[in-house]
């Protein structure tokens, strides 16, 4: 058991660290959702795991959950397998038209907060 916890440990620094690396500012869903104007446009940076996920044609969207909320990241370039652990880094858009994309829109995240997706490193 205690092998494990080092390596989740280890897995969140590494997160950390590549997210500290690229600039970004790391906060948790649940900063996002609390006040998503303060965001709104502005590229931040997230770790969790993925819960769901959708693709096509190398574009999709997948569900990430951080231990204070659940997201949707839109990808224009592939996305990571369900349990993966991800740090990605985007911008929030609010009530964001996912049609844009050419993705067929599941009815669980046609509307609502969402990150674009400019990055991410999954494991």
């Amino acid at each position: 058991m205690g092998d494990k916890v080092r390596c989740a440990a280890l897995w969140a620094a590494a997160l950390l660290a590549v997210l500290l690396l690229t600039g970004c500012e790391q906060k948790t869903i649940n900063d996002l959702m609390a006040e998503p104007s303060k965001y709104a446009n502005k590229e931040v940076g997230l770790v969790g795991t993925v819960t769901r996920s959708f693709s096509l044609l190398g574009k999709g969207a997948y569900e990430i959950e951080d231990g204070t909320g659940k997201l949707w990241v839109v990808s224009g370039s592939g996305v990571p397998r369900k349990g993966a652990k991800v740090a990605v880094k985007g911008k929030v858009r609010d009530a964001y038209d996912l049609s844009t994309f050419g993705l067929p829109i599941p009815d669980a995240f046609s509307s609502g907060l969402v990150m674009i997706e400019s990055n991410h490193k999954a494991r």
